[in-house]
């Protein structure tokens, strides 16, 4: 089964851009967290009532400021007439929907705009012998809703799901699984980094957490940068606040990276796991080398700023990750952390923003401007201005901030 725990009070990682050493926790959930694993909204989908949703959009306002108010395409234009993908969704629950992608493949795509009950994208995949379901989301009900999906186009048990890395868009609904007696698989590093990352969290003093941004809005030079840290502070209140209000589970099933690539059958239905550098140091992909379809996990960010803030970032090696993304057949239909579905449009587009961000960080840097100020002074494109940014620290900061490291600055 799955290890619950809440830790003592600690400041973690995630706000300061570098993990704290702490030990991997092997804990009992509380009678408090127990019951809301046992609750009933745990075990199948319920729709949020008025009352919820504007609390969870008031709490989540502040996460995609340039586009998040808009409503998101499951998928992207150019792949429209792909006979591979089906125009009608088996599941819509308005924060998201799941389509029919290929033969036993399905995406299940988050609007932000809608609702953040899932937050990230995932999917699930169906052979003849068994079920594979990707992401646990930013929540239980959001697993919930996913496996209610798949009970609609199969009846086969599912004994495993597979988180693509730690991040807690992706992994804070993994109590769903535990709550189901469902495997739950990742990077070896997983359960370690939520440990440091969000269970170091719970019980911490809000005020203290939020202080150091706090002391960044009253020192700002200037007004991008008081704005560039209001934007920081509500994103990061906002993980504070998601990461005390929900019972956090560690996968059971470790993949130690060495081994890969792994080839599974799920029943005449090969499929491979794959690990790349780039996003989180814990990234796996699942490739259905048949079908030509890629689940990438936050390897790809579709029409968004790409979050590069963790310590395991690299930007040289996601760079080089998307080239081999680039270098797969030109039919690959990708389904991205998040963002709509896409194909290698979606790739390429992703390698010009990284360009981008590569080419004013030198340029600032071969100039001669600080860090501290060059992390501010990203100046956004016009053919980038409609993707959303989850918070400038997540994203920009951290890119230009690694792009600097890299430099040897």
């Amino acid at each position: 089964m799955f290890q619950i725990g809440i830790s003592p009070l600690t400041i973690p990682t995630l706000l300061l851009f570098s993990p704290l050493p702490a030990p991997l926790l092997n804990l009992t959930c509380s009678a408090h967290q127990l019951s809301l694993l046992e609750s009933p909204q745990m075990n199948s989908f319920a729709p949020f009532n008025r009352r919820q949703f504007l609390s969870s959009a008031s709490r989540f306002s502040a996460l995609y400021a340039l586009a998040g108010s808009l409503p998101l395409p499951a998928f992207a234009s150019a792949i429209a007439d792909d006979p591979r993908v089906s125009p009608t969704p088996i599941a819509d629950a308005g924060f998201a929907s799941v389509r029919k992608i290929g033969d036993g493949l399905y995406a299940t795509i988050s609007d932000t705009s809608k609702g953040f009950t899932t937050i990230c994208n995932g999917g699930f995949l169906v052979g003849k012998d068994a079920g594979l379901l990707l992401e646990a989301f930013g929540s239980a009900p959001g697993a919930a809703f996913q496996m209610d999906a798949y009970r609609k186009v199969t009846q086969l048990p599912v004994p495993n799901a597979l988180l693509t890395h730690y991040h807690f868009d992706h992994s804070m609904g993994s109590s769903f699984y535990g709550a189901n007696g469902i495997q739950l698989w990742a990077h070896s590093a997983v359960p370690k980094r939520i440990n440091d990352s969000y269970v170091s969290l719970q019980g911490a003093d809000r005020a203290a957490v939020l202080a150091p941004i706090e002391k960044r809005i009253k020192d700002a030079k200037t007004d991008a940068a008081r704005q560039h840290a209001q934007g920081d502070l509500g994103a990061v209140g906002n993980v504070f606040d998601l990461a005390n209000k929900t019972p956090l589970a560690f996968p059971n099933k470790p993949i130690d990276p060495a081994k890969l690539p792994m080839n599974l059958d799920l029943g005449h239905f090969p499929i491979v796991i794959e690990h790349y550098p780039g996003h989180s140091g814990t990234d796996l992909i699942v490739r259905v080398p048949d079908q030509k379809v890629v689940y990438s996990g936050d390897l790809v960010f579709n029409h968004a700023y790409p979050a590069c803030f963790d310590e395991k970032c690299t930007m040289s090696g996601w760079r080089n990750t998307l080239k081999t993304f680039a270098s797969w057949d030109k039919d690959t239909l990708f389904v991205p952390g998040h963002g709509p579905v896409c194909g290698q449009e979606g790739i390429q587009s992703l390698r010009d923003l990284f360009d981008d961000l590569g080419m004013q960080a030198e340029k600032m840097h071969k100039a001669g401007v600080p860090l501290s100020d060059a992390t501010d002074q990203y100046v956004i494109p016009d053919k980038f201005k409609t993707f959303p940014v989850f918070a400038w620290g997540f994203c920009i900061a951290g890119a230009i901030s690694k792009l600097y490291a890299e430099m040897g600055a």
